[in-house]
């Protein structure tokens, strides 16, 4: 794909993005909906809440390799929550990933395709800790259904957790992953892979959340990190009765692999599902 033709839906999604934060409606709710709009914002910050989302998501990086390449990275990221009885949930959440790659080297061809889908299970109490922390543990998974580009050609699978705390507009805490591989290709490179995300958020009384994180991610076979460090900004509104958060946001990498990107843009649309 072409620089140009890989900057028109960035575009598109920088324009839906901001024209829906900057609308009025975005700013204002019915005082009759101004509860449930509050719970919304808070689950929306829960990675373990029960609420149903749908999060799309564009990621777009710049400056990978000596042809100064860019890379969008186009996500759907269902979260489905089972009921368990009274006390827990079983927390679903799927990373389904497509990479649209321009060449990293001069003159050189781009690449696009699938990358490898994860998955990852929590059980979750309903109740919180009597500190106040909401926490979550189960099992995360790694499937090859990624190109030979993009994908690890590996079945992974490792124990997952994530813990955080939400006081007065404040949401902290961080979700962590370990993933070995237990199947797949013998000539491709075992996996053995880190996933950590601290986060901080702080979302106001008009719901717009103001987010710094950071997705680290590491190949313990090679040594190598990456480190990009998120900062972002969300809106929560309706269109038509149908709760949406909008989500603009940059980042820097605070370390890469040699060739990896120098920033990136992320724009995000999450469709929320109330019960």
């Amino acid at each position: 794909m072409t620089d140009r033709s890989m900057r028109h839906p960035l575009l598109a999604a920088a324009a839906v993005c901001a024209l829906a934060m900057a609308s009025p409606q975005a700013r204002a709710q019915e005082p009759a909906a101004d509860s449930q709009a509050a719970d919304l914002a808070k689950k929306l910050s829960n990675p373990v809440a029960a609420l149903t989302t749908v999060p799309f998501k564009l990621d777009y990086d710049f400056g990978i390799g000596p042809a100064n390449a860019g890379r969008a990275t186009y996500v759907a990221q269902p979260v489905i929550p089972i009921s368990l009885g009274d006390d827990w949930n079983l927390i679903s959440r799927t990373i389904l990933p497509y990479v649209d790659m321009e060449s990293p080297t001069v003159g050189g061809a781009g690449s696009h395709g699938m990358a490898d889908t994860q998955q990852s299970f929590f059980f979750s109490p309903n109740a919180t800790t009597s500190g106040g922390w909401i926490w979550g543990a189960g099992a995360a998974m790694s499937l090859p259904t990624g190109t030979n580009t993009f994908g690890s050609g590996q079945w992974s699978l490792g124990p997952t957790a994530v813990m955080i705390k939400q006081a007065n507009g404040w949401t902290y805490g961080a979700l962590a992953n370990q993933v070995w591989s237990v199947g797949g290709s013998s000539r491709r490179p075992a996996v053995s892979a880190a996933f950590i995300q601290p986060v901080l958020s702080y979302t106001t009384k008009s719901f717009t959340t103001y987010s710094l994180n950071s997705e680290t991610s590491m190949n313990w076979k090679t040594s190598q990190a990456t480190v990009p460090i998120n900062a972002t900004i969300s809106q929560l509104t309706r269109i038509e009765g149908q709760p949406v958060s909008f989500l603009l946001g940059g980042r820097v990498y605070a370390s890469r692999p040699k060739g990896g990107p120098d920033w990136g843009l992320r724009f995000q649309i999450t469709l929320l599902f109330p019960k």
